[in-house]
């Protein structure tokens, strides 16, 4: 009777559990959020600043605020924030939608649709494994292959998430475990811990190389232009970084190499691993050429179709349309494609927040208060220290989207009151909003990935990052600011 009882009292406690519904809110970050916002509201403007700046600034904050603490998922922040500049009557219900018309921020959403035709066809794995059989004979080939997939997909593919975590995350965990690489057994540094690291490295350097391989990359060149006038091309930003990322991804698989060894120097059966699973593949499907095609018709008119006044947007379009038609890709799959949907909403609000506090004063306000604190100083050593600066504050963030929102535009509007070059800036700011990824390990979306998977300990990932930082700022400031000399951009 009593054992009755108590299976009864635990159906009962299950049943409640099971009907408990799943919920996206923290309730203390979110109180946290708004007390934030309201007591900056409530706050005077600042002496020759407009109240309604201010007012959309504090919303502004709050919004940061909630991207960094995440009571709600990214998304349901940006629509709060939109809603309380409605409710508020900072901005009229237009003026808060019209970052939905932005082409740059419709460039980034069908550039992953896109992306997901890689992954859907196999396109993607079969690249990466073509460069394995190729180059994988020893260890440090071998992370320079993978390393060289990362490049040639990430012009198409701006979630640097799905390119390294869906694609090559799976690669370099077989490829490990096939070495007897494993997890949990003393054997992580066989083979599993470089490959690991390397190619996590890689991301942050190829996501910096093109305009469309992260998803802050436009929000950045949006920004950009706002403040300086500036547009940032397709073909200007891949040009740009083309010298120092070259350089970076040489350099940084070789000091990992040498800073943090694998114990197995010779791979000959990552080849014959490789080309096992690029039978297993068999001959280029209808679809896969489909996806060639497409990504070279896209890659052509980016570089080419201003030419013929063919936007970076349009050319996405035209790109999807062709994906579509050919069945490459349906709608349902479209349909399906939370990232991409998820990055239209906060993208158009973060856009729009930007834009505003430019066009109520706030930025210029600012702009001149700070280019009067850094009047004495020449500008150059202005840009490298607010650069530094800039790229270690990344230590308080876990999202890039979160610090470019946060602190590019201020960054980016004291540079040029000291007389910094505005594109050179922009575009240094930009490159070390990917850059900065290499330090922690919640740095960004692919960080938690790579480092969950337990090949890497948080000290050794740490220290790494530290020195590999500092390489980045030599040879990005260094011998990219030389490139863009010779480039006629200062």
């Amino acid at each position: 009777m009593a054992q009755a009882v108590k299976q009864k009292r635990q159906s009962s406690q299950t049943a409640k559990s099971d009907n408990r519904r799943p919920t996206d809110v923290k309730w203390k970050p979110l109180f946290i959020t708004l007390a934030i916002g309201i007591i900056l509201w409530f706050i005077p403007a600042p002496a020759g600043l407009e109240q309604e700046a201010w007012h959309l600034f504090s919303i502004f904050v709050a919004t940061i605020v909630g991207l960094i603490i995440k009571p709600l998922p990214m998304g349901s922040v940006a629509i709060l924030a939109l809603t309380a500049t409605v409710l508020t009557q900072t901005l009229t219900i237009d003026e808060a939608l019209s970052g939905f018309q932005n082409s740059t921020i419709w460039l980034i959403v069908i550039a992953f649709f896109i992306s997901r035709g890689f992954i859907k066809t196999g396109l993607g794995s079969r690249v990466a494994y073509l460069f394995v059989k190729r180059f994988g004979k020893k260890t440090l080939g071998l992370s320079y292959s993978i390393v060289a997939s990362d490049l040639i997909l990430s012009p198409a593919m701006p979630s640097n998430t799905a390119r390294s975590g869906g694609i090559l995350f799976p690669i370099v965990r077989s490829l490990s475990e096939s070495y007897g690489s494993k997890v949990g057994d003393g054997t992580e540094r066989k083979i599993g811990s470089y490959l690991t690291k390397v190619t996590f490295q890689g991301d942050m350097i190829t996501s910096a190389m093109f305009l469309t391989a992260m998803a802050a990359n436009p929000l950045a060149m949006q920004i950009a232009f706002d403040i300086t006038g500036e547009t940032l091309s397709w073909t200007g930003w891949a040009l740009a970084a083309l010298v120092p990322g070259l350089i970076s991804l040489i350099l940084i698989p070789f000091v990992i190499y040498k800073l943090y060894p694998p114990e197995i120097k010779e791979t000959p059966a990552a080849t014959t691993m490789a080309a096992d699973k690029l039978k297993e593949m068999g001959s280029l499907k209808r679809e896969e050429w489909a996806m060639i095609g497409v990504f070279l018709l896209v890659l052509v008119l980016w570089i080419f179709g201003s030419n013929f006044e063919i936007s970076a947007t349009a050319t996405a379009f035209i790109g999807l349309s062709v994906l579509l038609i050919s069945q490459v890709l349906t709608w349902a799959d479209i349909k399906k494609e939370e990232g991409a949907w998820d990055t239209l909403v906060w993208f158009a609000v973060l856009v729009m927040l930007a834009s505003f506090l430019n066009e109520l004063g706030m930025i210029p306000w600012f702009s001149a208060l700070m280019g009067d604190m850094v009047s004495g100083f020449n500008w150059m050593w202005t840009l490298i220290i607010l650069a530094v600066v800039y790229f270690y504050s990344h230590y308080f963030f876990a999202s890039n989207t979160a610090h470019v929102s946060a602190m590019y535009a201020a960054f980016l509007a004291v540079l040029v009151a000291a007389g910094a070059p505005p594109l050179v800036s922009a575009l240094i700011l930009a490159f070390f909003s990917n850059l900065f990824g290499c330090l922690t390990h919640y740095s960004c979306g692919p960080a938690p990935v790579f480092f969950g998977s337990g090949y890497v300990s948080q000290n050794k990932w740490w220290s790494l990052g530290l020195i590999i930082s500092v390489i980045h700022i030599i040879v990005w400031l260094g011998i990219g600011g030389l490139w863009w000399k010779l480039l006629g951009l200062w």
